[in-house]
């Protein structure tokens, strides 16, 4: 093992410790560079929306759904929150965890992060204020859609999420198999693993397609270097005010068009 030269110099060792990046000894082996990467190029997505929502000393809020760990905070809040007048709420259903968490940022001296144990469709109870910045790193299933409700609700200035297992839809399209047999297009997912993704694809479009219909400009890019991971797809909404309705009009067609109807009430926000 070698020790790290790529650390940024504004970088708490001990929080990359406690991530498990570093060895107890400040080493670090070939997986933990891999992930170190990883965490630094995702920051290079952020930290442009952070410095503007900084701006002039600003304060901010991020909600972090679907928290975990709450691996992203942490690294969002010791790159560049702490050096901001910003504040971090993680929300997350493992008690534990979120026991885990706060003792770490407590440790760490890391004072304006704060811990939410709470299911993420329930988060709108537990924050007040407005929120900046929404995120969602890998929370699973419609997790993910709950967290991009959050920001919509409370007209969230940024949602990123990083989506991870979307079984919803494939659930749906299984149910609806043989009904669309008929369809030649329904050979996108006649087979169980084309089903999956086909119902994890469809799951995306659909999210980009809502956030552009509540006012949203979406970009969707790949997260680079997350090769050993299918779940590497990077979704970021600025919201800009202007809702489109052609996009709600597609979502509608989609949902039609793969017998999806009963997810219309998910989609189509008013």
């Amino acid at each position: 093992m070698k020790p790290l030269d790529e650390i940024k110099p504004q970088q708490s060792l001990e929080l990359l410790k406690e991530l498990h990046i570093l060895t107890r000894d400040g080493k670090i082996n070939q997986d933990s560079r891999r992930k170190l990467k990883q965490v630094y190029h995702l920051y290079q997505f952020i930290e442009p929306i952070l410095t503007e929502v900084s701006g002039d000393g600003l304060p901010f809020h991020l909600i972090d759904h679907g928290s975990g760990k709450s691996y992203l905070g942490f690294i969002l809040y010791d790159l560049f929150i702490k050096l901001t007048q910003g504040r971090v709420t993680s929300i997350e259903i493992n008690e534990q965890l979120v026991n885990q968490a706060e003792a770490l940022a407590k440790k760490l001296e890391f004072s304006r992060m704060d811990f939410v144990h709470s299911a993420v469709e329930g988060s709108l109870h537990h924050v007040s204020g407005d929120i900046d910045i929404v995120t969602a790193l890998h929370a699973c299933d419609t997790a993910t859609d709950d967290a991009i409700t959050v920001g919509i609700q409370k007209n969230a200035k940024w949602i990123i999420v990083i989506p991870c297992c979307q079984a919803e839809i494939a659930r749906h399209l299984k149910k609806q198999k043989t009904k669309s047999l008929h369809m030649p297009i329904s050979e996108l997912w006649r087979h169980a693993l084309h089903t999956r993704e086909m119902g994890s694809h469809l799951t995306n479009v659909l999210r980009c397609l809502q956030l552009e219909s509540q006012g949203y400009q979406v970009t969707v890019t790949e997260l680079v270097g997350w090769e050993h991971s299918m779940k590497n797809e990077i979704i970021i909404a600025k919201f800009i005010g202007q809702k489109n309705n052609k996009s709600k009009a597609r979502i509608k067609n989609i949902l039609d068009e793969f017998q999806l109807q009963e997810l219309q009430s998910k989609f189509l926000s008013e």
